[in-house]
């Protein structure tokens, strides 16, 4: 016989009740403007929420009766997920860095494990500093515990000390937080960079909205690629906007104006040209007779 397979899917978190789901007999209830309703039958509160074409919500669970308010679920779960993002966004996450000694550190490798500690200090992030023992060196604690006093000596200008050189099985550790003011300039520092990014995004934004609108005039005017007619001008016009000059030139391939002539101004110029020959030859005729006649 075949056995069934259970499937254990994540458990839901606490889902929020709205309309035909609550099924308590009587709720306290919330108009939309903010108003008490008092407490209402169930049935009657959500008759009263589609009269508004609003939906019933269960705001407050864990009350007697519960708390449940008239308004716009859509709206009310966009809202909530854009408080959390801000929620998100503001905090500030305070991350533990940690540094390890031993005993035999040198001096020199100490001063730079310090400015490392004063980098992440001033970044706002708490550093614990441990000296770790092997083998006989736990007996001698006071080395480890010099160099921790060492490295609250170099950072008291920006850390307090939250947990001073104390044993943890074989090694002695320190933690530093940093100051009050170092975490307000971080803060401001964060609020500084959000905004530029918010503005950098806002100018991507009408970037992609000048060249959505260019590709549309583009496409009303496909003809434009002879450059007639500028992108702005077009912009101007609007969509679907056609040039209204050069209506009365026509252009070539290289966008120059052809030249027109009129057939009977030719046919007149070829008449006059013929009349002219005619008069020379009419004045030849003449000169010839009276030559002829002074011969004689």
């Amino acid at each position: 016989m075949a056995t069934r397979r259970r499937f254990r899917g994540t458990p839901r978190g606490n889902q929020i009740r709205v309309n035909h789901r609550i099924r308590v007999p009587e709720v306290l209830v919330v108009d939309a403007d903010g108003s008490n309703l008092g407490v209402l039958p169930t049935q009657e509160a959500l008759k009263r929420a589609r009269e508004a074409n609003l939906d019933l919500v269960e705001i407050n669970p864990k009350g007697n009766p519960p708390v449940c308010k008239i308004l716009d679920f859509g709206k009310f779960k966009y809202d909530e997920s854009k408080r959390k993002r801000e929620t998100k966004r503001k905090q500030t996450i305070v991350e533990i860095k940690e540094i390890k000694l031993r005993p035999k550190t040198d001096d020199h490798d100490l001063d730079f494990k310090m400015r490392s500690a004063r980098k992440f200090l001033e970044s706002g992030n708490k550093v614990k500093i441990v000296c770790r023992f092997r083998g006989r060196e736990i007996t001698h604690p006071e080395v480890a515990r010099g160099q921790l006093e060492e490295i609250m000596k170099g950072t008291e200008d920006l850390a307090n000390v939250e947990l001073r050189p104390t044993m943890e099985g074989r090694a002695m550790a320190l933690l530093l937080a940093p100051k009050q003011a170092i975490l307000q300039r971080v803060a401001q520092e964060k609020v500084r960079r959000e905004q530029e990014r918010e503005e950098e995004r806002k100018q991507q934004r009408t970037l992609d909205e000048k060249e959505r609108a260019e590709r549309k005039l583009r496409q009303a005017d496909p003809d434009n690629h002879h450059g007639k007619i500028s992108i702005n001008e077009l912009l101007e016009k609007g969509d679907g906007a056609t040039s209204e000059e050069g209506d009365d030139e026509e252009y070539d391939e290289d966008g120059e104006g052809e030249e027109y002539y009129d057939d009977d101004s030719d046919d007149d110029d070829d008449d006059s040209d013929d009349e002219g020959d005619d008069d020379d030859g009419g004045e030849g005729e003449g000169e010839g007779e009276s030559d002829e006649e002074a011969k004689a």
